[in-house]
C-alpha cells in the first residue's frame, strides 16, 4: 500500500499519467480479487466495507426491483448491517420475513424455503454468524432462493482466510467481503455482483464502480485489500490446521473447568478461529473488563454492537435466555495466537468466573 499512499498519489479517474498509474493498480486488484472468487473483474464493486456491501445490497436490490416483488428474506442471526437495512426496508413499505434459526446456530433450508414468496425479491443469509462461527450451508440456500426466482446474496465477511470461497460453488448472486476481517486495512471492503443481477446505486456522484459507487476509490485500501486476500487463501489450509486444534483444546478446557458453562453454537460446522461461551450467573461486560486487565482482549458479541445494553440478538434467536445471553464471552484466534495464549486464558477464566460469581 505505501506507494499509493506516497509517491503514486494519483486520483484513478484522472486521465494524466498519475492518474493511469493508480487505475492500473486499480484494476490489477480488481482482477486479483476476481480471480480468486471465480468471478469476473466487472462483477467486482469495491466499497468501504462489509456494512457498505451489505446495505448496497439489501437497499439497491429492492430499489430496482419493486416491479418484481416487495418482500425479501433474511436470517434472524445477521450482522447488525443487514437487520438495520431490512428495518429500513420496511420503514419503505416493503415486508421482511425472519428466517429463524436453530439452538446450534444453524438455518435449515426447510425454514428459508417456507419464508419464500412468489413476490421474494431477495434472501439474504451469512455464510459465517460472526459471534458463534457456525457455516451455513449457503450453495443449499442459494439453490432455494433462485428456484423461487429471487436472488440470493451471502455476507461473506468472516470467511477469507477461514472457510474457501468460491462464488461459482456458492451459487449467489451477491457476497460481501471486508478487508479487516482477513489483516487487511480497515475502511475498504468489495462485493461481488453477478453481471445481470438488477441493483441501484444507494449514492449520487461519479460514474466509478459501474455506477454502483460514486466518489474517489481508495487506490491504497484496494491494493491492500487484495494483497490481504491472496495471503488469506493461500495460508487458509495452513492456518486452519494449525487453529483448529487450539479451539478445540480452548473449548474443552472451558466446560471442563468451569461449571454452568455452555458453548453457543455447534461444534461443527465452524471456523476454526471462533469459540464462544456463556456462564451461569456472571455479567458478561464484567467479565470483558476482568479479562482486559489480565491482558486478555476479548468480546461479548459482534464490534457493531459493542456499548450496547441489550443482550446479542444472535444469542436470543438461538433460543439463549436473556440472562444467559448477556454473559457472552467470544474468544477470536487467528495469526498470532499461540499455544501459550491459550494456556494462560485456561489458567486465569476459571478463576475470574468464580470469583464473578462469588
Amino acid at each position: 500500500m505505501r506507494p499509493y499512499l506516497c509517491e503514486r498519489f494519483g486520483n484513478a479517474s484522472s486521465v494524466h499519467s498519475l492518474g493511469r498509474e493508480a487505475k492500473a493498480a486499480l484494476d490489477s486488484a480488481r482482477d486479483k480479487t476476481a480471480r480468486i472468487l471465480g468471478c469476473a473483474s466487472s462483477e467486482i464493486v469495491f466499497t468501504s466495507g462489509g456494512t457498505e456491501s451489505n446495505n448496497l445490497t439489501l437497499l439497491g436490490v429492492a430499489t430496482a426491483n419493486q416491479d418484481r416483488g416487495r418482500h425479501v428474506v433474511i436470517s434472524a442471526f445477521e450482522h447488525p448491517s443487514v437487520m438495520e437495512a431490512a428495518l429500513l426496508l420496511e420503514q419503505r413499505g416493503l415486508e421482511v420475513s425472519r428466517v429463524p434459526v436453530t439452538a446450534d446456530g444453524m438455518v435449515e433450508p426447510r425454514d428459508l424455503a417456507a419464508a419464500m414468496r412468489d413476490d421474494t425479491i431477495l434472501a439474504s443469509v451469512l455464510l459465517v454468524n460472526n459471534e458463534v462461527g457456525t457455516i451455513q450451508p449457503v450453495a443449499e440456500l442459494a439453490g432455494i432462493a433462485h428456484e423461487r426466482g429471487a436472488y440470493f446474496h451471502t455476507d461473506a465477511v468472516q470467511v477469507p482466510g477461514a472457510v474457501a470461497v468460491s462464488v461459482v460453488e456458492l451459487g449467489v448472486d451477491l457476497l460481501s467481503l471486508s478487508a479487516h476481517k482477513f489483516y487487511g486495512p480497515k475502511g475498504v471492503g468489495a462485493l461481488y455482483a453477478r453481471q445481470g443481477t438488477r441493483i441501484a446505486p444507494i449514492m449520487r456522484g461519479g460514474e466509478q464502480e459501474r455506477e454502483l459507487r460514486p466518489g474517489t476509490e481508495n487506490v491504497p485500501g484496494v491494493v491492500g485489500f487484495a494483497a490481504a486476500l491472496e495471503l488469506a487463501v493461500d495460508m487458509l489450509e495452513s492456518e486452519t490446521a494449525r487453529l483448529t486444534p487450539l479451539r478445540d483444546k480452548l473449548i474443552e478446557g472451558v466446560l471442563d473447568s468451569i461449571p454452568g458453562s455452555r458453548l453457543n453454537g455447534a461444534r461443527e460446522p465452524r471456523v476454526a478461529g471462533n469459540a464462544n461461551f456463556a456462564f451461569e450467573g456472571i455479567s458478561g461486560e464484567t467479565l470483558l473488563v476482568k479479562l482486559d486487565l489480565l491482558g486478555i482482549a476479548a468480546s461479548s458479541g459482534s464490534a457493531c454492537a459493542a456499548g450496547s445494553l441489550e443482550p446479542s440478538h444472535v444469542l436470543r434467536a438461538m433460543g439463549l435466555p436473556k440472562p444467559l445471553a448477556q454473559s457472552a464471552l467470544r474468544l477470536s484466534l487467528g495469526r498470532s495466537t499461540t499455544e501459550d495464549e491459550i494456556n494462560r486464558v485456561l489458567q486465569v477464566l476459571p478463576e475470574v468466573v468464580a470469583r464473578l460469581r462469588r
